[in-house]
This record gives C-alpha cells, sequence and structure tokens, in this order.
C-alpha cells in the first residue's frame, strides 16, 4: 500500500540523481550527474513520476516507455510540465536510456531513484529495484498515486491511465 495518498503533500527531502540532457544523442558520452531536487521542483509544476523496474527491460522499453513517448503531445496539452522516469538503476544507465529512445530535452528526465530509498519509503519497492507505478504531482500536491501490481501490466501507470487522471 502506498504511503502517498491523493490530496498528501509530495514529501520534503526527495531528491535523484541524473544527467541533464544537453541535446546530444550519443549514447557513449556520459555527462555529470546531478540532484534532481524533486520535493522543491513539485511545489511549482505539474509533475508525473513514472517507475519502472528496470531500464532497457522488455516491458519498460517495449510498452511503459513507449507509451510516454507516444503521448507527449497530449501530456503536454493537459498542463504536464515534465515526465520524470524514475528506476534504480544508476544515472549514467538512464541517462543512455533517455537517448537511446531520443529524449533530447528535459521533457521527459530519466533520473535513478539511489538505492530505490523513495520507492521503499512509500511502499512500492520490488525488493532493490523500483515498482512499477505512476504519481501525479500538482504544485506539490499528490493527485494520482497507483501501482501495477500484475506482471507486466501498465495498466494502472502507463500514459494512458495518467491521461485519464489529468
Amino acid at each position: 500500500m502506498s504511503g502517498l495518498k491523493v490530496g498528501d503533500a509530495f514529501p520534503e527531502g526527495v531528491v535523484f540523481q541524473y544527467v541533464p540532457p544537453t541535446g546530444e544523442l550519443d549514447i557513449k558520452a556520459c555527462g555529470i550527474a546531478v540532484p534532481y531536487k524533486a520535493s522543491e521542483e513539485f511545489k511549482n509544476k505539474k509533475a508525473v513520476i513514472v517507475s519502472v523496474p528496470g531500464a532497457f527491460t522488455p516491458t519498460c522499453q517495449e510498452q511503459h516507455i513507449v507509451s510516454y513517448l507516444q503521448n507527449r503531445e497530449a501530456l503536454k496539452a493537459k498542463g504536464v510540465d515534465q515526465v520524470i522516469v524514475l528506476a534504480s538503476n544508476d544515472h549514467w544507465v538512464m541517462a543512455a536510456w533517455g537517448k537511446a529512445n531520443g529524449v533530447a530535452d528535459d521533457s521527459i528526465l530519466f533520473v535513478t531513484d539511489v538505492d530505490a530509498e523513495f520507492s521503499k519509503s512509500i511502499g512500492w519497492a520490488n525488493g532493490p529495484r523500483t515498482g512499477r507505478y505512476a504519481i501525479i504531482v500538482d504544485n506539490g500536491k499528490v493527485v494520482y498515486a497507483e501501482a501495477d501490481t500484475v506482471p507486466k501490466s501498465i495498466a494502472n501507470s502507463g500514459a494512458e491511465a495518467v491521461l485519464a487522471r489529468l
């Protein structure tokens, strides 16, 4: 069960790691990791956190991320400022995953939940990995928070489910 409920304030002190996109899509160019201070960032924007068990894994790549890439404009039209793709992979793997999917700007950020700390704190970790879930945060408030518990399902965390809640 989630430690985050609709109507809750997004927790304070949540920080992820990521490599800021530079427009360069060469996955061999690593970049330097910086903190993404989610608690601060989410106070003044509408953001979607989409968590996946692992970068480049079959369901995550072939279904989950594709749903967000295909619905970028629809999400933007619903007022989403940023999509945060979250996994426990390190920040270089996450940066390479974003580049491999042609994401060259900050509309979709690929970030790491170091040691799945955040996911564990809300009860949605999958052992040492992040679970499969989506959270919509609107100006610091949680307006949607659902996990997928059926293997390979993105029914609650795919872009279509998120769009239906915006």
